[in-house]
């Protein structure tokens, strides 16, 4: 599974920095401020996200996913616990794949690989098969909001 510490820190900044999220890389034998399901996962407050060298780079791109996702209210109060609702879920789901394609290594096809290593569960059985035939409602809930072209390309831009 990748971690932070397997790519560039500049890679990872330089695609936060498009939408205004901030990066805090905290000490490998620190709690991870603000983690969900806790350490090594990454944890949130606002537009600011926490990890660590070995947090899996799929854990990060889910909890800035979260961020870019939810409303401009939610964030202000955001802090660890993102919420929102089934769909959102799914769009933070596969934002997060879409995201993948800009770190220099990583690509939607390894995060694939690494979200079914770590459990995720979709109804069709894999990441892959659920990405490629059954989100569309996920799709369109992006572009309905804004964050995704018709194309399926991100506008760079948080969820007002």
């Amino acid at each position: 599974m990748l971690c932070v510490a397997d790519r560039k820190l500049e890679d990872i900044e330089s695609l936060l920095g498009r939408y205004g999220i901030e990066l805090t890389v905290e000490p490998d034998t620190a709690e991870i401020t603000a983690s969900f399901w806790g350490s090594p996962e990454a944890g949130i407050v606002r537009n600011r996200v926490y990890v660590r060298a070995d947090t899996p780079i799929h854990s990060m791109l889910h909890e800035c996913a979260h961020i870019i996702c939810m409303t401009a209210e939610r964030r202000r109060s955001l802090n660890g616990d993102a919420g929102g609702t089934d769909l959102e879920e799914a769009a933070v789901c596969y934002l997060q794949i879409i995201l993948a394609d800009f770190i220099g290594g990583v690509g939607r096809d390894r995060l694939i690989q690494d979200m079914d290593t770590w459990g995720y569960s979709f109804r069709l059985g894999n990441t892959r098969r659920w990405f490629e035939t059954d989100a569309g409602d996920a799709s369109e809930w992006l572009q309905q909001c804004g964050l995704l072209t018709d194309a399926g390309q991100p506008v760079w831009r948080l969820r007002q």
